[in-house]
């Protein structure tokens, strides 16, 4: 399967031109002009829109190429960084960054930790200043939706009726909450149930935790212990109900999950593991007043989060008849099956040298570094070579890190002691680490990830022994192969 899906992608970047073209009786010139006479939701066309200091320095330029209008469907950290990283890879035509939040973009992992408890303001999310998008002549339009993609005619209808052409198309669409069939079922939405992926769930959710009050989070993954670690801080009363029969099941090995789960219990939150919501109460005004689990539990709640995974967000992408299950489906170097057409982040699913099957991954290292390779690529510069993904989760001073994908481990190795406040866990298979959680322990994950992204092998004695550097391992030892191959 991914050898055809290889071949198909060296075939989509030899040919120049395809069935998506404008009709070829049209002179280049013309089906330019014409890709950019549908109206932008500023009114112009993208070409007026290259102002600042770049537009004056490439007005010599060859006209075909400064022409070029690229287009990103999502103002997050990929959609984002994908914007300023084809301006520094050399784009030199009319960049447009489209995103349906009316906020300029912002970072998203402090919205679970250090924005949600009021350590940090708004405007210290944002990605960028606005200088810096006048200076790379990056037209950003916060607030608009994109309703659906023409692939022939390389063009995008907005919510608004508007549309955009493009020449080159990336889709950063990122993600949504999982949502709870139960709530769904509720004639409305109750104002104090809350999911959290964007600032506005952030700022609702933040005006809702105070003292003496009493949450029921729904969920133990990073978003719900996160969440419970917050609120018990301020005083509220926390319980947390997992489905499954530990914490952080998805993600972690069972002796992580329980050491998690006693670090909680410790600081006074309810864990109910092995639980299943079965209804939620509410009152005349709609808010929900109690959840009602499977085994006959009732938990009055103030307020109701919900932290149980993520949707991709495909559904534009498969409208247009783009390959997609379980995410978009790109190839190595990012492109969808329409040659025009890139995605990056976690709307993503591409094939893993480093795991050898093909994956998901959310994480904003991973958007991006697709991001600046699919920069790259468009901007015919050599990508790099595709590390190991990894995440972080912070609750109470623990600072969990967590480098690889664990799926296909036989063995855990624990590096330190946990009643320490500081170990690493090893996934291995044979003599290979497959992935690493690290808990207060920055050394041990910068080491890691080269261990992993190199297949380094190295013996579990050596890896549990606290007397042994980890990274004497790694400079003693020739790596074995590299985790993916770089596009020169």
């Amino acid at each position: 399967m991914w050898t055809q899906s290889r071949e198909a992608a060296r075939t989509f970047r030899r040919r120049k031109i395809s069935s998506f073209d404008m009709p070829a009786t049209l002179p280049l010139q013309k089906q330019r002009t014409e890709r950019f006479t549908g109206s932008s939701p500023s009114g112009n066309s993208p070409d007026a829109r290259v102002t600042g200091s770049f537009a004056k320095e490439n007005r010599e330029g060859d006209l075909q190429m400064s022409n070029r209008h690229l287009l990103v469907i999502g103002n997050g950290c990929g959609g984002t960084e994908a914007a300023f990283a084809a301006r520094t890879s050399g784009w030199q035509g009319p960049i447009t960054l489209l995103g349906d939040e009316r906020f300029q973009p912002y970072h998203r992992p402090p919205l679970s930790k250090t924005y949600l408890k009021g350590e940090i303001t708004a405007e210290s999310l944002h990605l960028r200043g606005d200088v810096a998008y006048e200076r790379s002549a990056i037209t950003l339009h916060a607030g608009h939706r994109a309703q659906a993609i023409d692939r022939k005619h390389r063009k995008v209808a907005m919510s608004d009726g508007t549309e955009i052409g493009y020449d080159e198309l990336i889709l950063a669409t990122g993600g949504r909450p999982r949502t709870l069939p139960v709530a769904d079922a509720l004639p409305q939405k109750p104002s104090n149930l809350h999911y959290l992926r964007t600032r506005t769930d952030a700022d609702a959710l933040r005006d809702e935790l105070r003292p003496q009050r009493s949450v029921v989070i729904i969920g133990a993954g990073y978003i719900g212990l996160e969440v419970a670690a917050a609120a018990v801080r301020i005083g509220m009363t926390v319980t947390v109900l997992e489905a499954a029969s530990r914490v952080l099941a998805r993600v972690t090995a069972q002796p992580i999950s329980e050491y998690y789960e006693a670090v909680h219990r410790e600081a006074g939150v309810n864990i109910l593991t092995n639980c299943m919501v079965e209804g939620l109460e509410t009152r005349g005004d709609g808010r929900i007043e109690a959840v009602r689990c499977s085994d006959g539990t009732r938990l009055a709640a103030d307020l109701v989060v919900v932290g149980i995974g993520l949707i991709p967000n495909s559904e534009l992408a498969a409208a247009a008849g783009l390959e997609v299950d379980n995410g978009i489906v790109v190839d190595d170097d990012l492109r969808t099956a329409d040659p025009h057409i890139m995605a990056v982040g976690d709307c993503v699913r591409q094939y893993s040298h480093l795991y050898d099957r093909f994956v998901r991954v959310e994480s904003v290292p991973n958007a991006l570094e697709q991001a600046r390779n699919a920069a790259a690529v468009l901007c015919d510069k050599p990508t790099r070579p595709t590390g190991a993904p990894w995440f972080w989760s912070d609750q109470y001073d623990l600072s969990l890190k967590m480098v690889g994908l664990s799926e296909g481990y036989d063995r855990l190795v624990l590096r330190g002691r946990p009643e320490d406040r500081s170990f690493s866990a090893f996934y291995v298979v044979g003599d290979r680490v497959l992935a690493v959680d690290t808990i207060n322990r920055p050394a041990d994950f910068n080491v890691s990830k080269r261990l992993i992204s190199e297949r380094i092998p190295v013996t579990a004695d050596l890896l549990a022994a606290s007397d042994v550097s980890l990274r004497d391992l790694v400079t003693s030892t020739q790596p074995s192969i590299a985790s993916s191959t770089a596009r020169t």
